[in-house]
């Protein structure tokens, strides 16, 4: 809510009609004397803003799920958030909220909302993927009933459920349920393993590496690193290092700021994932840029950097 000037003087008249209230049984020659009780050159207005999405993840990851035989798990006091819980504590409306928990692949467990530890969610994956190896399966037909029988007995079938929901699409064929294995999800979150805990990473070696590590027919590709690393061309040899776009700010100035401190000047083509998020119906990349940095040509090349000094 926003407090917005007006030109006219807003008077406050107790028991005061609108001319739709009045009807049309009431005639408009009628006067009526009444006394004025306050007066306002200034009103609330609603505007739509951006949810503000981050505490989300920042909420469920106080006390991520590591499976069902973790200590953690079995001892933790740590907080569980219901759905209703959760709207009351983030910015944002349920529909927001309910697409943002699909995007960090969270999954209710005992009626509270869980995200998975990284680590307890790979190895699911790596389940799945040497299955679908093993059984010699098209990525894109990878048949339900049989992956339950088959990795029931080593987690939770809801959790292999999970898995499949979130690295690929649900469909029906002949009454049974299949998914359709989605490539990019499963060849970022294979790179996310790999550079998390690496400073920097030669990006030859890193291309060899990630290519050898992700399943057998799935082809790795440096777009699919959009928003989550960062290339380095300028060192030799090039680099490569992790840089989630969700773990940045989400307010627009200390967002600038956190990428400025990182790298001094960017291209377009480099800062646009880390920004597209900030971006609304009003504001477009090109405007945040005008707006949070200076351009300037370097090598040919048009690069943006702070238009305030970095700490």
């Amino acid at each position: 809510m926003k407090i917005a000037d007006t030109s006219n003087t807003l008077l406050f008249i107790p028991g005061c009609e609108t001319p739709e209230q009045l009807g049309i049984n009431k005639t408009a020659s009628n006067i009526l004397y009444t006394q004025i009780a306050g007066f306002s050159n200034n009103y609330w207005e609603l505007r739509r803003c951006r949810p503000k999405l981050k505490k989300l993840k920042k909420l469920l990851m106080e006390n991520p799920y590591e499976g069902p035989d973790s200590e953690n798990e079995r001892s933790s006091t740590k907080s569980k958030y219901t759905t209703e819980e959760l709207l009351e504590q983030v910015q944002a409306s349920e529909e927001e909220i309910m697409d943002q928990l699909k995007v960090l692949k969270a999954c209710q467990i005992e009626g509270c909302w869980r995200i998975l530890d990284f680590d307890y969610e790979m190895k699911l994956l790596n389940h799945v993927t040497q299955l679908i190896y093993t059984e010699s399966w098209p990525f894109s037909k990878v048949p339900l009933s049989i992956c339950l029988q088959e990795l029931g007995p080593l987690e939770p079938k809801e959790m292999i459920e999970h898995i499949l929901v979130s690295y690929g699409k649900r469909y029906i064929d002949e009454g049974e349920t299949y998914f359709e294995m989605n490539e990019e999800k499963i060849c970022r979150a294979t790179a996310q393993m790999l550079l998390q805990n690496a400073v920097k990473f030669s990006l030859a070696e890193f291309q060899e590496v990630w290519q050898q590590s992700v399943p057998e027919g799935m082809t790795t590709r440096q777009d699919q690193l959009k928003g989550l690393a960062l290339v380095d061309k300028s060192s030799r040899p090039e680099t490569i290092s992790f840089l989630n776009v969700e773990d940045l700010p989400e307010d627009n100035q200390e967002r600038f700021n956190s990428l400025f401190a990182i790298r001094e000047k960017w291209t377009e083509a480099d800062i646009a994932p880390y920004i597209q998020d900030l971006c609304s119906e009003k504001q477009t990349i090109g405007t945040l840029l005008t707006k949070y940095a200076r351009s300037s040509v370097q090598n040919g090349l048009k690069v943006y950097n702070s238009r305030r000094p970095v700490s």
